[in-house]
């Protein structure tokens, strides 16, 4: 079975002497659920396993940890351990979560606890108020092309308009049943449950509207008042740059900032905007993967797409601050910076564009590189399958 690299990651965190509350945040079907599964197969210790879809009465919670407890006396254990899937779904989770932690802590009780989560939003909320000092948090993006190519012999060209949700991947064949797929177990899911049940959304129209209108233009940049005269109802930018912030907390889209030495200047910047995943991108696209491989100038869109969502989802993981530059008529697609160096990257997707960015860029900023995807330079699949931290070496 194909095995993500964040396992490792698991074991070396659990296996400290000093304990922390392991937490697994990311998008829906990404495969955290199986990464537990996995590990819990090789897990030698007392262990148990319960998801929050399940949790019917108020102290669900105390049943689970009374459960462990109880596996680790029977086992006279040296250690055991709880993993609880969907943690956010339980009310007051994370004071429930703080009590019965420090009460084994201070009892030296040997448990160690995993819990999962896709709404960011919340875990972040209850973490920081209840649980400051007490945790660790393991992300978990979306699937790499390496990843897909590995587990299901996506080409690049694949990755580029189905994406890195692992789920539907068998069903790329049959695009309509694929495109279903993607809008009501993935789209509608992550909009009606993580979102607009978990927040509260005054205009739940304008966030999916707003949704809608980000992945038709990802990969471009939008000023907020240009995104306002393309909705209905908008409101104003408060209320826009808040509804990005709760679609990039569940992991669909990122309002990149511009780059600028400057922080205020890089938060009052225009957004561009950004997809996590290319299926969402392609699910909402009245076209299909055949019709728009022949049209260039339309599937560069999509091929500078795929390039951002690699670095997206690895910036995160590796604390990589990622970018995009404009002054006047010079554009840098992607910018990336760790610590004191920068890297501008041009993509070169077949579409026509002018370069004079780049020279522009590097003149005012003096970057650690400068990287050019695509025609003339690194290769989009050789791309695609390197990690990004390897970029600064």
């Amino acid at each position: 079975m194909f095995q993500r690299p964040f396992y490792s990651k698991i074991q070396e965190r659990l296996g400290v002497k000093r304990k922390f509350i392991q937490v697994m945040m990311g998008p829906r079907q990404v495969g955290k659920t199986m990464i537990i599964r996995q590990f819990l197969e090789k897990y030698s210790f007392p262990r148990h396993y319960a998801s929050a879809d399940e949790a019917t009465q108020p102290l669900w919670l105390q049943q689970q940890w009374e459960t462990i407890r109880l596996k680790a006396r029977s086992a006279e254990s040296s250690e055991a351990l709880l993993v609880i899937d969907e943690i956010q779904k339980i009310p007051d989770w994370s004071n429930q979560v703080k009590i019965h932690w420090d009460k084994d802590s201070f009892d030296n009780v040997p448990i160690k606890l995993i819990l999962l989560g896709s709404s960011q939003l919340m875990l972040q909320k209850g973490l920081s108020e209840s649980l400051a000092g007490r945790f660790e948090v393991i992300y978990i993006p979306h699937w790499s092309f390496r990843e897909m190519n590995d587990a299901f012999g996506f080409t690049v060209d694949d990755f580029i308009w189905f994406g890195g949700y692992p789920g539907p991947a068998d069903l790329i064949s049959d695009e309509n049943r694929w495109k279903e797929y993607i809008r009501h177990s993935l789209i509608e899911t992550t909009l009606m449950r993580d979102i607009l049940l978990m927040v509260r959304i005054d205009k739940p129209v304008l966030l999916r509207n707003l949704f809608d209108l980000a992945c038709s233009w990802s990969g471009q940049i939008l000023s907020y008042n240009k995104i306002l005269g393309q909705l209905k109802d908008a409101g104003n930018t408060t209320t826009l740059a808040h509804y990005l912030n709760l679609l990039e907390g569940a992991g669909m889209i990122k309002g990149l900032e511009k780059y600028s030495p400057s922080t205020i200047r890089q938060r009052a910047s225009s957004p561009k905007f950004q997809v996590f995943n290319m299926a969402l991108m392609s699910a909402l696209s009245t076209m299909k993967h055949q019709e728009i491989i022949g049209q260039p100038e339309i599937y560069g869109r999509w091929v500078e797409s795929a390039i951002g969502t690699h670095l997206l989802n690895q910036s995160i993981t590796e604390n990589i601050n990622l970018y995009y530059w404009r002054e006047g008529n010079h554009e840098v697609d992607f910018v990336l910076q760790k610590g004191n160096k920068t890297i501008g990257i041009e993509v070169k997707s077949g579409r026509n564009k002018q370069s004079t960015g780049i020279p522009a860029f590097y003149e005012r900023f003096n970057p650690t590189k400068i990287l050019l995807v695509g025609r003339e330079g690194i290769p989009i699949e050789e791309f695609l399958a390197t990690p990004v931290s390897s970029l600064f070496d």
